[in-house]
Order: structure tokens, then sequence, then C-alpha cells
């Protein structure tokens, strides 16, 4: 009995936290108790803290004619990487856990082909079911990074999975031919949603937080509120052809509006001095106290090279961190702020952001102060000396550098040498942008 128990108790820790499977060992009946009751607070809190809001948005109605997938990640696995992998029939990179060191699971990613996919956990579809079998989202999506490389391959790839699946979640995929789908994934069946389908998508995308269309509406699933938020930020970007993976990362996945209170922080905030203390409630905002990443793949059209479609990740906590573009076709040789450094055991980037962070949530005490109130005036102030304020300053000469490279590239075609000389500028850039404006060494 303590063999089974101590290895649902190590899946479980390995799976949500990263925590090394082999630690973990029960020797006694009194441990086993206290093991489980630790257990039991553990799965309360990740179910409050995996709180992604995703979306699917058709190359239809994007501003260049290239589909989008975006991904917020909340979770209690705060440490993010990006890995490369050559171990499949394609070769792919994606958003992991840092302490994941050989990227069992993938959280958002692209391959070669040009094949994308991301998710967001749900928590309506599943209820009644007796199976007890879950937490296999990562994985999956790591086998359809390493062997589709269409929407219809990864469709093929959940019809022959077994039954029960082990998944309860929202998966958003596009690939190299223009397609561009949510799956919506149970233990028994999926149902599937075509954002370039009008009937479907009427302005082209397809938003998810933690519950499922076809689930069952109530208490049980979350991000009601994050869901009518990211609609509305995504009506106007659709009506006014502003649709880009800049706006998406900048103004969604970094934005502060909240649709139920009617306010937007940055605007309510926005114009108090520079160092004044200035706390607000801080709750169903699209980025979270638990947000751990956010990305953004850029597709490409049909007939374009598959290697231009672009992941742009800011990975760490996202109000702190910078968005930084990836492709495959540098293999490896990707931005040195973005891998696992082995003294840290984690990106620099991302333990920037969580340094970075800590102004943001300086609260020690209490249960919920820290997760709730936040001091804005550390993001942003009237003289523009906030954090987020000089994050977008550089990020926005990434954006453009990245933006006038992408022309060249599909112009002229990219080249593996040209693509690692564009990424060793940007480790730089992005390494002198922290050190001058936070003197954080990454």
């Amino acid at each position: 009995m303590y063999k089974k128990c101590n290895k649902i108790l190590s899946m479980y820790l390995f799976h949500i936290f990263g925590f090394n499977k082999k630690r973990i060992i029960i020797k006694s009946h009194i441990a086993m108790k206290k093991i489980f009751a630790v257990l039991t607070i553990l799965f309360s809190i990740s179910l409050l803290t995996d709180a992604c809001t995703v979306a699917v948005i058709s190359g239809k109605y994007t501003k260049d004619g290239r589909p989008l997938l975006f991904k917020n990640r909340d979770t209690g696995a705060l440490n993010n990487s990006i890995m490369y992998f050559d171990d499949a029939k394609y070769s792919y990179m994606g958003l992991v856990n840092s302490k994941d060191t050989s990227g069992k699971s993938i959280w958002i990613g692209m391959n070669e082909k040009g094949f994308a996919i991301m998710n967001s956990a749900s928590y309506n579809l599943n209820l009644g079911d007796t199976a007890k079998l879950n937490g296999h989202e990562g994985r999956i999506m790591k086998k359809a990074l390493g062997t589709c490389e269409t929407v219809r391959d990864f469709e093929d790839l959940l019809a022959a999975l077994k039954i029960p699946t082990g998944l309860e979640a929202n998966f958003g995929v596009i690939d190299a031919q223009g397609g561009a789908m949510l799956f919506e994934i149970g233990h028994r069946k999926y149902e599937k949603f075509d954002a370039n389908d009008p009937k479907v998508a009427p302005y082209g995308y397809i938003i998810r937080t933690n519950y499922s269309f076809t689930g069952i509406y109530g208490k049980e699933s979350s991000g009601y509120i994050r869901q009518n938020t990211v609609n509305e930020l995504f009506y106007n970007a659709a009506s006014t052809n502003s649709f880009d993976a800049r706006f998406v990362m900048q103004d969604v996945a970094r934005g502060l509006k909240h649709s139920l209170l009617k306010v937007d922080l940055y605007e309510k905030y926005g114009n108090i001095p520079e160092n004044t203390e200035t706390y607000t409630f801080f709750h169903d905002f699209i980025p979270r106290q638990s947000s751990a990443s956010a990305c953004v793949v850029q597709g490409v059209k049909p007939g374009e090279d598959p290697e231009l479609t672009t992941m742009w990740a800011a990975v760490g906590f996202p109000l702190t961190s910078m968005a930084i573009p990836l492709w495959l076709k540098s293999k490896d040789d990707f931005p040195k702020v973005l891998k696992r450094d082995k003294e840290l055991n984690d990106s620099p980037i991302c333990n920037a952001a969580l340094t970075l962070k800590q102004k943001v949530f300086p609260i020690r005490w209490g249960k919920f102060a820290s997760k709730f109130y936040i001091n804005i005036n550390s993001l942003v102030n009237a003289v523009k000396t906030g954090i987020r304020q000089k994050i977008k300053v550089d990020e926005n000469v990434i954006f453009s550098e990245t933006n006038r490279k992408l022309d060249e590239w599909r112009n002229n075609g990219m080249t593996k040498d040209d693509v690692e000389k564009f990424n060793s500028w940007i480790n730089e850039f992005v390494t002198r942008s922290y050190k001058k404006n936070f003197n954080l060494d990454l």
C-alpha cells in the first residue's frame, strides 16, 4: 500500500510542482495520513492557481493574415524556462517547468512544421466521472509537438487515446496550412471548435479560461470574468484591424482591465507620482499573482516557410518579464536568458522577473493579502519609471526589430546563421535592459 501511495504522491508533486519523484518515501501509516493531509491542501492550492487564459485566433481576422495562439499561464510552478527538443519525428521547443530538467511536459510550444499547441485546465468536463487518472495535459502536448504537422494530425492523436484519457482541458492548435482549432477534451470524449468557421467564431477567435462550453456551468469552474475581459479586448481589436502578436502580448497578456469592475488599473493609477506606494485589490485580471509566463505563437500563411513561425515568450511573471521571440531555425541556439541555468535552477529572465515581482506584491503577512493586493505604483507612475513602463519601452524595440527581420526573411529566406546572430543581439539587448533599468544581472 505504501508503494502505491508513494507513487501517487510523487507523480502529483512532479506534475504540479516539478519535485523530484525519487525523494518521496512514505514508511508508516501515520506518515501516510500526514502526507495525504498535506496533499489535500496542495491540491486545493493547485485548483486556485491553475487558472490559465488562452485563445486561438484565425489568420482571416489578424492584421497580417497569420493565425495566433495565446496562453497566459497560471500555475504553482512559477519557475519557467524554454527548452529545445530533437527526440521525435519533428524538432520542437516549448515552455517547461524549470525543475522539469528532462522536459517531460510542455505547456505551450511549436515545431518545425509550424504546428503549435497550448492548453488551459478545465474544471467542468469530468464532473461525476469516477476515473481518477489526470494530469496528462503537458505530456500529450509534448507528444503532439513531436509527431503532429497539422490540426488533423492532432485530432487523429486524440481519437487514438485510451479511455479514460487522463485529460480535462481546452487545447488550442494552429498549423502552417491555416488551421486554427480549439478542442475541449475530457476522459470520455472531445469536442472541436473551428476558429475559421464564422458560425463557430463570427469574429475569428475562440477564448477559453478554466471551463469548457460543453461542460457543466457552475461554481466548479472558473474564469468567467477573465473570459469576458478578453472578449471585449479582442472584439475591439478585430473591429479596428489591430489584431497582432504585439497587441495580444502587451494589451491582453499584460493588460490590467477588468470587465466586471469596469476599471483599467493603468489608467486609474498611472498619473500618481513615482515612489508613492499605492495598493489596489487585484483579482480576476488576466495576469494574476500566480501567472508564471505569457506566450503568443504567430503562425504563417499557407505556402510560407513553416520555420518562420514565431513564439513570443514572456517567461516568468508577465508584468515584470520581457517578450522575446523564438524560432526553430536556430535549434538550441536561442537566447540564453530563456534557458535553464544550473546555478539558478531557473532561466535568468524568469529569475529576474520573480525578483521584480516582490516589489509588485511586497506584502508578506496574511493568507490572502500577498495575492490580492498589488502595489500598482511599482508598475506605472506619472513620470513613466514604473517596472512595466520601462520594460515596455525596450520591448517595443525588440518588436520593431523582429518585425523588420521577419519581413526580410519572408522576402529573402531565413538562414540558421542569420537567426543565430539575431538571437545573440536579442540576448545582449535584454541583458543590458535589465541591468540598466533594474541593476539586475541576467
